[in-house]
């Protein structure tokens, strides 16, 4: 698939009929330890192999060179050297990141990973919640962000893939005890919606990992289960 990257994995290849697309953004979302850092790692290593440089934006810490080295095997250290790794702390170093992003094109980067789009965004706006005026200009940024990644896939035929956080929704007690459950959103909500062309929800249910494909320019809904091993992940089975 001449417009595809390849996922780094046969399943999830097959699962994506060729691997993700160049030309969007595609989001990753779901609990802790659902397998979003994981994908992104796969990815990341398959491309790097290849000799492909990949732009990794790392806001939870999630970049690990022990599982790199799992992936890459023995020549790993050389496969580091066509990644670019940027970590930052805090939603201001985001920001900055973002409008120097420009700067890191010119190195021939083939793909762009941001790993936890919205977790510093997330502190940012649990620190100003009470100031309306910065909250606006917070959801400014994140949108602002989102339009970059937009256009670089878009317009360099680059391909964008992101993380994301969930939260459940409050429900009351008496709604509880009515039987309703809560809705699992994802932060940033109509912001990363708008954005993102294809949706994958990963999902963690009593030791086993589900990818669902929620949205898709081309593709219906469906979804498969997975575990995570050493050398990537490996499909239980089609649904």
């Amino acid at each position: 698939m001449k417009n595809k990257i390849s996922a780094g994995s046969y399943d999830l290849n097959k699962f994506l009929f060729g691997g993700y697309e160049k030309d969007i953004i595609t989001t990753l979302y779901g609990e802790a330890a659902s397998g979003k850092t994981n994908l992104c790692m796969i990815l990341t290593a398959s491309q790097a192999k290849k000799g492909n440089k990949v732009l990794f934006i790392d806001t939870e810490g999630g970049f690990s060179i022990e599982r790199f080295k799992q992936l890459a095997g023995q020549e790993y250290e050389k496969y580091l050297s066509n990644i670019i790794l940027l970590k930052t702390t805090s939603f201001k170093e985001q920001i900055k990141i973002f409008q120097t992003i420009e700067k890191y094109l010119k190195s021939n980067i083939s793909l762009i990973i941001v790993d936890g789009m919205t977790m510093l965004y997330r502190l940012e706006l649990a620190e100003s919640r009470e100031d309306i005026n910065e909250v606006k200009k917070i959801n400014q940024a994140l949108a602002n962000q989102m339009r970059i990644l937009s256009e670089i896939a878009r317009t360099k035929n680059i391909p964008v893939i992101i993380t994301n956080q969930v939260y459940k929704e409050f429900l009351s007690k008496e709604n509880l005890e009515r039987g309703f459950t809560p809705d699992t959103n994802m932060v940033g909500g109509d912001i990363l919606k708008y954005w993102s062309k294809c949706l994958i929800k990963l999902k963690l249910e009593k030791g086993k990992r589900k990818a669902i494909l929620q949205k898709h320019r081309a593709q219906p809904q469906k979804e498969f289960s997975f575990y995570i091993t050493n050398s990537g992940i490996k499909r239980k089975g089609w649904i």
